[in-house]
C-alpha cells in the first residue's frame, strides 16, 4: 500500500507472534511491547536529517554526523500509546512528548478527546505519533488533525497492527503523513477490532478489562 512501510524484521515478527498469543501474561506482553518499540523506532527515524561537528576522538580532530534541527517529538495516543512510547524513549531519550487522550465511544466507535499536551513549536520539529492499532482508524485521524492545528507539518504514525480498512482512511485523510507498522492484519470485525489482531493493546498491558 502506497505511504504504508511493513517492517517485517525477522525479530520484529518473532515478538508479535508472541503478543499475540492469548495465553501471553500481562508482563510479557508489556516487555514485549516495549521491545519491539525499539525495532520499529528504528525504522521510523532511519530517514532522519544529518550535519556535522567537530570532535576530538583519543586520536585525532574528525567532522562526525551529528542529527540535524530541532528533537523529535513522540505523540502518544493515550492510554495503549504509552506501551510504544516507553521503548521508543529509551532510543531516543532527549525526544520531546506530547500526549493525546482519545477513547473510543463502543456505540459509534467514533474519537472522543479528553486531553491534549504538547510542545509549543510543532512546526519545527518532526511528529511520531504512537498508537498501537490502526483499527477504524478514528483515533489516529482525530490525532493528526489536532496536531495540525497545534501546527505540525512533518508527521509520521507508527503502530503496532494495521487493518486495512483503517489504513485507507487514515491514507485517505492524512495522504502527507506516512504509516509504519509490524503487520497488516485481514479485516475489522463487527466490533471494530482488528483479526486476528490480539485483542485490545492497553487491556493486555494493563491487565484490565
Amino acid at each position: 500500500m502506497n505511504g504504508v512501510t511493513v517492517v517485517d524484521h525477522p525479530l520484529v515478527q518473532h515478538k508479535l507472534t508472541i503478543m499475540r498469543d492469548k495465553e501471553t501474561s500481562t508482563a510479557s506482553f508489556r516487555r514485549l511491547l516495549r521491545e519491539i518499540s525499539l525495532l520499529l523506532c528504528y525504522e521510523v527515524t532511519r530517514e532522519l536529517d544529518l550535519t556535522t561537528r567537530t570532535i576530538e576522538t583519543p586520536l585525532m580532530t574528525m567532522e562526525a554526523p551529528t542529527l540535524e534541527g530541532k528533537k523529535l517529538v513522540f505523540a502518544s495516543v493515550l492510554r495503549a500509546g504509552n506501551g510504544l512510547l516507553d521503548g521508543m524513549l529509551d532510543l531516543v531519550p532527549a525526544a520531546r512528548v506530547a500526549h493525546i487522550g482519545l477513547y473510543r465511544d463502543h456505540d459509534t466507535l467514533e474519537a472522543v478527546e479528553y486531553f491534549f499536551k504538547a510542545p509549543g513549536d510543532l512546526e519545527d520539529r518532526l511528529v511520531i505519533v504512537v498508537d498501537p492499532m490502526l483499527a477504524t482508524a478514528n483515533s489516529a485521524i482525530a490525532a493528526v488533525d489536532k496536531l495540525k492545528q497545534r501546527g505540525a507539518t512533518n508527521v509520521r504514525f507508527l503502530c503496532l497492527l494495521a487493518a486495512p480498512e483503517g489504513i485507507e482512511r487514515f491514507t485517505s485523510a492524512h495522504p502527507d503523513v506516512p504509516v509504519f507498522t509490524a503487520s497488516i492484519d485481514e479485516k475489522l470485525n463487527e466490533k471494530g477490532y482488528i483479526v486476528p489482531g490480539l485483542g485490545d493493546a492497553g487491556d493486555r498491558m494493563y491487565g484490565t478489562k
